[in-house]
């Protein structure tokens, strides 16, 4: 893959989706934008209300003043998430995708149920959520992130659910972002029963839940119980003031040295902390995120909303899958045609030799689509790949054919010419002349078989033609005067015996050739299921060690329940365990099976 990474030039974001009209539309700019990051990108979002001050951090993770609006600008009219694609400052290997939503809670637009997809399409794009509210984190603020208690109704994992599986977080969790909660002018000391705490034990502590069964302890206690499922990662930042309330609107012109030094200090903690922990969006089964993969995902899941249905990510993996694995076999199919014309010169002395170096050049074409293909339901895309590599070598068995036919047919053509011409002039109608002919005949035979490179037609097409001078020869032989009856007999008989070995010969050559190529399409199937099995295994530890995770995750959050008290929450958390050590169970069948 070729670094592209230089080749993002983008000195201040674009659109992604816009958000107008009660319509998500997708802009085509920033596609092409996308389209060509050929790198994995690591994806941050922020969201959070209207005019909260995400636009300063943007900035900063982007490395400049500005960029992402701050004020009153023309950005703040087109409502949706804007994108900022940059070098990733610390792993040159990785593209910093970085992703603001506009316009959230603002009172003019009113628009929430468009808000929620924007929020929900924050989540599934990222790997990196950054929640950005004002103060503390109190009631108000939980009940601002009322859209995560409706992701679970907005996102599907899968297409459709199995009837016996419960569909939680789970499932989630193996595509679910890093959470980061960013709380600006925030005013109040760390502490907990008069001790000094962290950002990260104040969010734990506020994402306790609260005992009693009433409709508020419900509302209370449902956004926290959704953050501590749905999110792997935890994590939170305080910043002070920057500076006094009359300058925050110059914000964007001001100097760090003329802003609050533990604001300023603050922002580059939180920076640096992306930078190093941020991780590179990936899906299900372990398939890292590049451009042209986000730019699938966003149309997928937009074009989804447009028609009213709901976002799954099964649907979108799917898509990417049908792109991605049809490009696979395209490459495959490349690259066996490239290490064909490198290393094939027809004909080829024997059939074997081509069947070899078909063989390599389709191990190293499988593993190359192994290695770009990914969720191949039933394995179309692969049987697609071994169809057509069957065709290509069957392709190159008839043009190796072809190739020696043609130049063994020119060869005779080229060493005979001479016999041909003196029996048309009747050099060998005479007493004598047929014992001269067949000297000759072996002479120009022994060196047409010296003749290098002639093929697996060698000595079909040398048989064909002495098949055709039969009677010319054999006219010759009839009128040679200085032979008796018997003589001419026993050269008869001698020359059927001759074509009828002859013949038992080629029809053994054709039944060795009929053998090397059932044992060239079994060492290929051979090939074929090897590498198939490996990928399988490769997909299946990975779905293991994502289940393994969610596992580890969900027993820690039951643990936390029980230590709370919480026993009802922590028996459905059990049901949920359940369900997945079910899954984990079928998953280590499948790998008995393979």
């Amino acid at each position: 893959t070729l670094d592209m990474a230089s080749d993002i030039h983008m000195p201040g974001p674009v659109c992604l989706i816009e958000n107008t009209n009660t319509q998500l539309v997708v802009n085509p700019e920033a596609l092409k934008i996308l389209s060509a990051i050929t790198q994995p990108v690591v994806v941050v979002a922020i969201v959070g209300l209207y005019r909260t001050g995400k636009s300063y951090l943007m900035n900063k993770l982007a490395g400049k003043k500005n960029g992402f609006s701050l004020g009153s600008t023309i950005q703040s009219h087109t409502k949706g998430i804007w994108m900022w694609c940059v070098r990733h400052p610390k792993k040159p290997n990785y593209s910093l995708v970085l992703l603001d939503t506009k316009g959230l809670g603002d009172v003019e637009k009113g628009d929430n149920q468009n808000d929620s997809w924007i929020f929900a399409l924050a989540i599934l794009l990222s790997s990196t959520f950054v929640y950005n509210s004002m103060g503390t984190i109190n009631q108000q603020a939980m009940d601002e992130l009322y859209y995560v208690t409706e992701l679970i109704e907005k996102i599907r994992e899968k297409s459709s659910p199995d009837a016996n599986e419960v569909e939680d977080s789970a499932d989630f969790v193996s595509f679910f972002p890093d959470f980061v909660w960013t709380l600006r002018d925030f005013s109040l000391e760390l502490e907990a029963d008069g001790q000094p705490i962290s950002a990260d034990e104040y969010l734990q502590n506020s994402l306790k839940l609260r005992k009693g069964t009433s409709l508020k302890n419900e509302k209370f206690n449902l956004a926290r119980l959704c953050i501590r499922k749905f999110f792997p990662e935890k994590k939170c930042f305080i910043f002070d003031r920057p500076t006094h309330r009359k300058k925050l609107g110059q914000l964007e012109t001001m100097h760090d040295d003329e802003l609050d030094p533990e604001f300023v200090q603050q922002a580059a903690d939180f920076c640096s902390y992306i930078f190093s922990n941020s991780k590179v969006k990936t899906l299900s089964g372990g398939i890292q995120v590049n451009g042209p993969r986000l730019e699938t995902l966003v149309l997928t899941y937009v074009n989804a909303i447009s028609s009213r249905d709901l976002p799954c990510m099964e649907n979108a993996i799917m898509a990417l899958a049908q792109i991605e694995n049809s490009a696979a076999v395209k490459k495959a199919i490349a690259h066996y045609d490239w290490q064909m014309s490198e290393k094939v010169q027809l004909p080829t002395e024997t059939l074997q030799e081509l069947l070899d170096l078909h063989m390599a050049s389709e191990k190293e074409a499988i593993e190359v689509f192994m290695k770009n293909s990914f969720k191949d339901v039933d394995h179309l895309f692969k049987n697609k790949l071994a169809a057509q590599l069957a065709i290509k070598r069957d392709d190159f068995y008839k043009e190796n054919i072809k190739a020696s036919s043609d130049r063994c047919s020119a060869l005779l053509k080229d060493i005979f010419h001479s016999l041909e011409e003196d029996i048309k002039q009747g050099v060998y109608s005479k007493p004598g002349g047929y014992r001269l002919l067949m000297q000759t005949v072996n002479e120009l035979k022994k060196k047409y078989i010296q003749e290098p490179r002639k093929g697996i037609q060698s000595e079909e097409v040398l048989y064909t033609y002495l098949r055709s001078k039969e009677s010319v020869i054999d006219a010759i032989l009839q009128t040679d005067q200085n032979l008796t009856e018997r003589e001419k007999l026993t050269e008869v008989q001698r020359v059927k015996a001759e074509s009828a070995e002859a013949a038992a010969k080629m029809l053994e050559e054709m039944q060795k050739k009929n053998h090397q190529m059932m044992e060239a399409k079994k060492k290929s199937y051979q090939e074929y299921v090897k590498q198939l099995a490996e990928k399988m295994e490769q997909e299946r530890a990975q779905l293991m060690a994502e289940q393994e995770r969610a596992l580890s995750l969900k027993l820690q959050e039951q643990a936390m329940l029980q230590k709370e008290g919480f026993q009802d929450e922590s028996r459905q958390l059990q049901r949920e365990i359940e369900n997945l050590k079910n899954n984990m169970t079928r998953s280590r069948k499948k790998c008995i099976l393979i």
